[in-house]
């Protein structure tokens, strides 16, 4: 299936691209304020949540296509207990066999102290550029999901921090439900996110990603938290993380850009979940994500034909359709061009 999908793919461009002189989707390198890095959560965030384990030759696989697509930054895994999430416990083994040069930056889970001492352990070091470190703007989803208060997690989070740093690590924090909790009603406090990025940077973070854990967020919500961070923490240092549960995915990221945020999470087919967030679905979709913000006069790098056949591919790896809207579009216009043009 896999040699069927790239040779098709391959036609498809070839003949795609014959009927048009200019390319419509932006993928200079990056200048000045119109660039947005895309971080891509698809290897771990996206596949960390589904019932059966993805081979790691997929794994890598996907990696690889991501790359020739103009990705440079991703979310490689994470070093958690495999008890409690089995499909990440082949991160050690997979992150060797993903491409490397000095274009790309890999960043893991690191939940504590010991995960960052199992990175040295297993040989991975080498390998890694960065450790992503979490807390959340919610005590019940903190419990739920690390089994503490959030004080605590702020303790954690700083003594990973701490750790990674002194191994030549540096650091990136997440706040999840920055913007809503399946736990508590309403709003997230957004003055709660602000003290947790704060603390976060204090600490030795060089970024923090606000996460739209469930999905609940609206562009008038997400405008106002990030709005709230921004007075103790600058948009470049800013990451915005959401998720598609009501279908403002998009419009949320294009919020965030408006107000000067330059990292966007995402992830390819829109996969992903959360364990411990009640009803949440996948990421944002990368492809979704690309559309939106070439459309928006900005770039990213990224190839949206590319990554629209990979989404496609990477979802009938593991059973599913994708659910990007954008890639499930630009594939059926490649493919209406291409039969016109055969």
């Amino acid at each position: 299936m896999t040699t069927l999908c790239t040779k098709t793919g391959r036609v498809l461009r070839q003949s795609w691209r014959k009927v048009r002189e200019v390319r419509t989707f932006a993928t200079e390198a990056p200048s000045s304020d119109k660039f947005v890095t895309i971080l891509e959560c698809g290897i771990r965030d996206g596949l960390q949540n589904e019932k059966g384990i993805v081979p790691t030759s997929v794994k890598a696989e996907l990696a690889n296509k991501l790359v020739d697509a103009g990705l440079r930054y991703f979310e490689a895994g994470s070093f958690v207990s495999p008890k409690w999430v089995p499909q990440m416990a082949d991160t050690s083994k997979l992150i060797p066999l993903l491409p490397h040069d000095d274009r790309l930056t890999y960043s893991v889970l690191t939940p504590n102290v010991r995960a960052v001492d199992d990175i040295v352990a297993t040989g991975s070091l080498k390998y890694v550029h960065e450790v992503s470190v979490f807390s959340a703007a919610s005590e019940g989803f903190t419990r739920a999901n690390t089994n503490c208060t959030i004080a605590e997690s702020i303790d954690r989070m700083a003594a990973t921090v701490a750790k990674a740093a002194k191994l030549g690590l540096k650091a990136r924090g997440s706040i999840s439900c920055a913007a809503g909790s399946p736990f508590e009603q309403g709003v997230t406090d957004k003055r709660l996110v602000r003290e947790i990025a704060k603390k976060m940077i204090e600490a030795g973070c060089s970024s923090v990603s606000l996460a739209d854990t469930n999905g609940v967020g609206t562009p008038n919500v997400v405008k106002a938290m990030i709005e709230e961070v921004l007075k103790d923490v600058p948009a470049s240092m800013l990451a915005i993380h959401v998720h598609d549960t009501f279908g403002s995915g998009v419009a949320n990221v294009l919020a965030a850009v408006e107000l000067g945020i330059r990292t966007v999470d995402s992830s390819v087919g829109g996969l992903g979940g959360c364990p411990y967030s009640p009803g949440a679905t996948g990421n944002v979709a990368t492809e979704d994500v690309v559309y939106a913000l070439h459309a928006s006069g900005y770039q990213t790098g990224v190839d949206l034909e590319k990554l629209s056949e990979i989404g496609e591919w990477i979802s009938l790896q593991i059973g599913r359709k994708t659910s990007s809207r954008a890639g499930l579009a630009t594939l059926s216009r490649m493919r209406r061009m291409a039969a016109k043009a055969a």
